[in-house]
């Protein structure tokens, strides 16, 4: 009686097994395809620092439009197990004045968080970062000071992006230079 319990059981946690490598392996199938069909922008470029780790990897970004023309922004990517299911985690390494990402490089951008669905792909948040350095939105800000000035003093937050970019303070906060 024991014995058919258990066999009960393993043949289960076969079923299981079966289905979580089959799962992981149409996560990495998905992912790679997503990598295989990137579409770059010109302004933007992909940077694998560990040839043996594709899910971890640097994203480069510099705007050749707008209030941050000049400017090299580096963005790392951490794509999880979870993955197409959720968004891969993503932060801003280099330190910007700007609404959308805070001065930790947390990066306020809607399909990372609640509108993420797994037929999103890599592509889309590329596109979806390059597209926050064109039209930065003082709407859904994470540095609540840089989203203000943008909404009161459009010139004063342009002054204020040249001087960060240049490498400076704006207000007490010292920016590192980081034009191309």
């Amino acid at each position: 009686k024991c014995y058919r319990c258990c066999s009960g059981l393993l043949s289960l946690l076969g079923q299981f097994r079966v289905s979580c490598v089959s799962t992981a392996f149409s996560q990495v199938l998905a992912y790679r395809q997503d990598i295989n069909e990137l579409n770059l922008p010109k302004t933007c470029e992909i940077n694998f620092p560990d040839d043996d780790d594709l899910l971890n990897f640097r994203l480069i970004i510099s705007p050749d439009e707008g209030f941050y023309k000049g400017g090299k922004f580096v963005f790392s990517f951490k794509v999880g197990q979870g993955y197409p299911h959720d968004p891969p985690k993503v932060k801003c390494e280099t330190m910007v004045y700007h609404p959308n990402i805070d001065l930790e490089g947390n990066v306020c951008l809607n399909i990372l968080r609640e509108d993420w669905k797994p037929v999103l792909t890599i592509n889309s948040i590329i596109y979806g970062l390059q597209y926050l350095f064109l039209e930065p939105n003082p709407e859904d800000p994470l540095n609540k000071e840089a989203a203000e000035v943008l909404q009161t003093n459009r010139r004063l937050f342009e002054q204020n992006v040249h001087r960060s970019l240049r490498g400076g303070y704006v207000g007490a906060t010292y920016f590192e230079r980081c034009l191309k």
